[in-house]
């Protein structure tokens, strides 16, 4: 007896036989002139008339033809899904992790659908941002952040003052000139705030979906490996369409 992952393995090759088959006699069966023929012959009134030859063109497709094509591709994909169907029923698999059953007897679609959601969360938490390792953090828990150390820098203004270039002499008033010069006039004292996670937290967050994802695709097989029962059911159906 077939198995249900013999079968999944076959089935994406039936459907694209068949789905080409079907387009390829689909563009056949709208050119009517390919059904259609015709012989005739010549016979001049007199004896001794002009005479030619005869014409003839052959019937190059046949409608029944096309039918039994359809049915013959169609016939296995139908018994290959109805197979499939029918397994799935009763493909189901327990999801352990850890050696701990978080869920017993998955179906099989669902594993599945388990798998490619599962892809998407792993793809958000590695896009999280995490806490710059420059910083030293703390949890707040009032405020559900986490927040730096504080750090105090200066605050400075330019002020300009005069600076003696020449002193007064008698004959000469003192030179002076303006000049600027950066004078502390206070302090900031920052704390920086972030809703990100430190990145040990993350990487564990990774690692753990990374573990339910091969858990998943695990039960996912082994809930595969369930026998599918034959299906004639094309057969049954075309026999019916076609009055076999």
């Amino acid at each position: 007896m077939t198995r249900l992952n013999q079968l999944l393995a076959v089935e994406k090759g039936t459907k694209t036989r068949a789905f080409s088959t079907l387009t390829q006699l689909n563009k056949t069966v709208q050119k009517p002139a390919l059904f259609q023929g015709f012989a005739k012959t010549y016979r001049p009134k007199d004896e001794d008339g002009e005479r030619f030859p005869p014409e003839a063109q052959r019937v190059q497709t046949n409608a029944r033809d096309v039918l039994d094509d359809a049915a013959r591709v169609l016939t296995d994909l139908f018994d290959v899904t109805a197979a499939k169907d029918a397994a799935n029923r009763s493909a189901k698999a327990d999801l352990v992790v850890d050696g701990e059953v978080l869920l017993k007897d998955v179906p099989a679609t669902t594993l599945l659908f388990l798998e490619k959601q599962l892809g998407d969360v792993l793809t958000l938490v590695k896009n999280l941002p995490t806490l710059d390792p420059s910083d030293e953090w703390g949890f707040d828990d009032a405020a559900n952040l986490y927040k730096s150390t504080q750090i105090v820098t200066g605050r400075t203004k330019k002020v300009q003052r005069p600076i003696v270039l020449y002193d007064a002499t008698t004959e000469h008033p003192a030179q002076t000139q303006l000049v600027s010069e950066d004078v502390l006039i206070g302090h900031w004292e920052s704390v920086k705030h972030s809703a990100a996670l430190p990145p040990r937290e993350k990487q564990k967050l990774e690692e753990r979906v990374t573990a339910l994802i091969a858990a998943v695709k695990f039960a996912r097989e082994e809930a595969n490996q369930v026998n599918a029962p034959t299906q004639h059911i094309g057969k049954t159906l075309f026999d019916h369409l076609l009055g076999n």
